[in-house]
C-alpha cells in the first residue's frame, strides 16, 4: 500500500441481504488492516423503483422504500463498528445505478468490496457481466467476499508474465504483509514441461525483497487456469487476480474463466488492474 492510497476508504457495497453484512465484516477488518477509514454504500436505484406497467410508485411507497436503505446502512454501519477499534465508519444513501455509483466510489477509494450475491442491485453485482465490468473498470482493486472464512494465513496470486497479473503480484504481496501470511503465486501450462516464465521469477524475487517478512512461493501447476485458482482458494484467506491476462490467463475478466473463479472460488476474490508501475 503506497502513501496514497493509505489515507484512502474502503468502501463496501450493502443491500440488507446477509452476504453484504459478510461483505461489511471482512471490509471492516481489511480497513482496520489499512488504518483507513470504511465507507458504506447503499445504492438507490430509482430507475427500478417502477411497476411492470410504467407508473411511478407512490411518494409514501418511495419514502418507505427510503427509511429502509437507512436501516439497511445503520444497521451495516453498527456491525462495522463493533469490529474496528482504530478507524472512522461512515455510510452514505446515494442515488443511482450500482456500476456507475461504485465506478464513482472506486475513484477515492482503496478498495472496493461486494458480497458475491444479495437482495438488491449491488449484491447482483457479481452474478453477470456487470461484476466483470466493475472488476475491469474500477480505479481500485475490487474484492467480491464468497466462501468460507479460513484462517490458513495464505494469499494466492494467478501469474502469467501479462502487466495486470504482476500488479495482482505486487498487491498480493501487501495482502500477505498485512496479515502476517504467506503467498504462493500460481503460473498454470498446458504441458508439463512448461516452466513459469521468466519474468515471473524475477519479479517474486524482487518482491521477496521488498515484503523479507512474506515467505513466497512460485509454484507451476499443469491445469486450466480457473481450476488451479479455485482449487487453492479452499486453503487461502484471499485470491488475488489481474483483471486481463495473457497465456493461460487470457479473457481472465472478459469470460469463462473470469465468471468461473467468481462463482465458484471458496475465499474472497480480489481483482486488480494495471496500474502505475511499482
Amino acid at each position: 500500500m503506497d502513501a496514497e492510497s493509505a489515507v484512502k476508504p474502503v468502501v463496501v457495497g450493502v443491500d440488507g441481504s446477509e452476504c453484504s453484512l459478510t461483505a461489511v465484516d471482512w471490509a471492516a477488518d481489511e480497513a482496520e488492516l489499512r488504518r483507513c477509514p470504511l465507507r458504506i454504500v447503499y445504492v438507490f436505484a430509482w430507475p427500478l423503483l417502477y411497476t411492470p406497467l410504467g407508473a411511478p410508485l407512490l411518494s409514501s411507497q418511495l419514502d418507505e422504500l427510503m427509511e429502509t436503505a437507512r436501516q439497511v446502512v445503520h444497521t451495516a454501519e453498527r456491525r462495522a463498528q463493533a469490529r474496528v477499534h482504530e478507524i472512522g465508519v461512515e455510510s452514505a444513501v446515494i442515488d443511482g445505478g450500482p456500476i456507475p455509483v461504485l465506478l464513482e466510489e472506486s475513484a477515492r477509494a482503496s478498495l472496493v468490496v461486494v458480497g458475491s450475491r444479495g437482495l438488491g442491485a449491488v449484491g447482483a453485482l457479481f452474478l453477470g457481466s456487470t461484476g466483470v465490468e466493475l472488476a475491469a473498470r474500477a480505479a481500485c482493486p475490487v474484492v467480491a467476499v464468497r466462501g468460507r472464512e479460513h484462517k490458513a494465513q495464505r494469499v494466492v496470486v494467478g501469474v502469467d508474465g501479462s502487466d495486470t497479473s504482476l500488479m495482482a503480484l505486487w498487491c498480493g504481496f501487501e495482502e500477505a504483509d498485512l496479515r502476517a501470511a504467506g503467498l504462493t503465486a500460481i503460473h498454470a501450462v498446458h504441458r508439463q514441461m512448461d516452466e513459469a516464465d521468466g519474468h515471473i521469477t524475477d519479479a517474486v524475487n524482487r518482491l521477496r525483497e521488498r515484503f523479507p517478512g512474506v515467505p513466497a512461493e512460485l509454484t507451476t501447476v499443469m491445469a486450466h487456469p480457473a481450476e488451479a485458482l479455485i482449487n487453492a482458494s479452499a486453503d487461502a484467506d484471499l485470491l488475488v487476480v489481474g483483471s486481463r491476462g495473457r497465456g493461460g490467463f487470457r479473457g481472465l475478466m472478459l469470460g469463462s474463466v473470469s465468471q468461473a473463479v467468481l462463482h465458484n472460488a471458496d475465499c474472497p476474490v480480489a481483482v486488480q488492474r494495471a496500474g502505475k508501475a511499482r
